[in-house]
């Protein structure tokens, strides 16, 4: 059974994915707005809204992970700064808006991944 095991492959290895999923939830967390593709957006919101959702634990077991999760500068500003913000909301911590224009490269479509203020 698959329940609870919500993974977007993106046609990547699973190291590969991790990698690129960890470096999309540091720069959100760190920029608090990101431009990219809706599948790694879709995959990125998934891992920083449980990252989020451990955070406002406040505890030290929640801080330890997230250092293991991210860097020592993105988690830091998760546990200290944004997870206080979202102490009373129950969830939804992300928002993808999709852009008319697409990427010049290869015309895929855009989006943008916020955190909710």
């Amino acid at each position: 059974m698959r329940h609870l095991n919500k993974k977007i492959k993106l046609h990547k290895k699973t190291d590969q994915r991790r990698a690129m999923v960890k470096i999309l939830a540091n720069n959100l967390i760190t920029y608090e707005t990101i431009r990219t593709t809706p599948a790694r957006a879709k995959a990125a919101q998934i891992y920083v809204e449980k990252l989020i959702t451990r955070a406002k634990k406040q505890d030290v077991a929640a801080l330890r992970h997230l250092l293991a999760n991210l860097p020592k500068k993105s988690a830091n500003k998760l546990y200290y700064d944004i997870a206080k913000q979202y102490q009373t909301r129950p969830g939804g911590y992300t928002r993808i808006v999709k852009l008319a224009e697409r990427r010049l490269k290869d015309a895929s479509p855009m989006v943008i991944l916020q955190l909710v203020k």
